[in-house]
């Protein structure tokens, strides 16, 4: 099972989303407080289990 992973470094907070055998999946930006890096993580949660996957425009 995946998971989230939140780190502090001197920038502040980010969280990197991991697959169950330990590779990274997505890292994300950098929140200067650990409430606001849990909020991304849930705002993730929400929307992106449905999400379409879209290519860019050459």
């Amino acid at each position: 099972m995946g998971k989230f992973v939140i780190t502090q470094t001197e920038a502040g907070f980010h969280f990197v989303l991991k697959a169950g055998n330990g590779e990274t999946i997505a890292t994300s930006q950098v929140y200067t407080s650990k409430e606001a890096c849990k909020k991304g993580i849930e705002s993730v949660k929400k929307n992106a289990p449905e999400a379409p996957v879209v290519e860019a425009a050459e």
